[in-house]
C-alpha cells in the first residue's frame, strides 16, 4: 500500500518506476518477438501434417517450444543465458554486447527494444499520471511493440495479439475509460470495414492483394480503442509516416519500390500517437 501511496504522491518515483518497468517488460517482448512467429509456424505446418495425414514428429525440446521453454541460448555456442546475463541493457553493456561464452556479437536490436519500451512507457506515465488510464494505456503499448516488429520482420500480425488488443478495447469502453461504448464498437466495425474495402476495390483494380488481413484487425482493435471518431487521424498518421519511411528507404538503401512493405508497423505507431494526441490533433483541426 506504501507503494501505491507513493506512485500516487510522487510523479518522479512513478516515471522511475514505470521506465524501469518498461525496461523488464521490453525484455520479455524480445522473447515474444523472437519465438512467436516460430511458434506460428510450427503450429501451420502440424495443422498442415494432421491435414495431410503425415505424422507429427516429436524431437526433444522441439515439442515444447513457446514463450518461456526452453531457456534462452546463444544461437552460436547454445550457451544457456544466465538471469545475471539478462538484466536489460545493463548485461548488454557490461558484456560489452558478445556472448560470453564464444564472444559472437549480440544485436543491438535487443537492447533497443528494451530502451524504447521504457520510454514510450514513461510517456504514457507522463501524459496520463497516475490513473486506471495510465495501466491500460501501457498494455495497449506492451501489445503494439510486438506488432509492430512482427509485422516488421515477417510481414505477419499474429490474432493472438491483435484480438486481445480488441476485446481488450471493447472492454474498456463499458466503463469509460477513454472512450464510450458507441464510440467504441463503431471504431472497430468501421475499422475493419474501411481497409477490407480497400484491400478488395484494389484487388478488383489491379488484381494484387494490397495488404493482409492482419491490418484489417489491426484497425479494428485500434478503433476500439480510439473510436470511429480519431480512425481519420489514424489513418492520415500511418500513410504519412509510411510514405516518409518508403521514400526515405528508396532513398538511402537502395529499397525497390516494387518491394512489398508492412502497413501495420505504421497503423501501430499512429493508434499510438492517436490515443495520446488524437483528441489535441482533431480539436486543433476543427479550430
Amino acid at each position: 500500500m506504501e507503494i501505491l501511496q507513493l506512485l500516487e504522491s510522487s510523479p518522479t518515483f512513478l516515471v522511475v518506476a514505470t521506465g524501469a518497468l518498461g525496461l523488464v517488460v521490453g525484455s520479455f517482448l524480445n522473447v515474444v518477438i523472437h519465438r512467436l512467429p516460430v511458434m506460428m509456424n510450427r503450429a501451420w505446418t502440424s495443422e498442415c501434417r494432421e491435414h495431410l495425414g503425415e505424422a507429427i514428429p516429436e524431437i526433444g525440446e522441439q515439442a515444447r517450444f513457446n514463450l518461456l521453454t526452453p531457456a534462452s541460448r546463444c544461437p552460436d555456442c547454445n550457451h544457456r543465458i544466465s538471469a545475471l546475463e539478462n538484466i536489460p541493457v545493463i548485461s548488454y553493456l557490461l558484456l560489452k554486447g558478445r556472448c560470453r561464452e564464444c564472444g559472437t556479437a549480440i544485436s543491438v536490436r535487443y537492447p533497443m527494444v528494451e530502451l524504447a519500451t521504457a520510454l514510450l512507457s514513461v510517456i504514457m506515465a507522463l501524459h496520463f499520471g497516475y490513473s486506471v488510464q495510465m495501466l491500460m494505456a501501457l498494455g495497449f503499448t506492451w501489445a503494439l511493440v510486438p506488432l509492430f516488429l512482427i509485422d516488421f520482420d515477417h510481414q505477419i500480425l499474429p490474432d493472438s495479439i491483435t484480438l486481445p488488443l480488441l476485446w481488450a478495447g471493447l472492454v474498456l469502453s463499458l466503463f469509460n475509460v477513454f472512450i464510450d461504448a458507441h464510440s467504441s464498437i463503431i471504431g472497430a466495425v468501421a475499422g475493419y470495414l474501411s481497409l477490407w474495402s480497400i484491400f478488395h476495390l484494389f484487388k478488383l483494380v489491379t488484381g494484387k492483394e494490397g495488404m493482409g488481413y492482419g491490418d484489417f484487425k489491426l484497425l479494428a482493435a485500434i478503433g476500439a480503442w480510439v473510436g470511429w471518431q480519431a480512425l481519420p487521424v489514424v489513418i492520415l498518421f500511418s500513410s504519412v509516416v509510411g510514405a516518409a519511411i518508403g521514400i526515405l528507404l528508396i532513398l538511402f538503401k537502395g529499397r525497390d519500390h516494387s518491394q512489398p512493405m508492412p502497413f501495420g508497423p505504421f497503423l501501430a505507431a499512429a493508434g499510438w500517437m492517436t490515443l495520446l494526441w488524437g483528441n489535441d490533433i482533431m480539436r486543433l483541426y476543427l479550430q
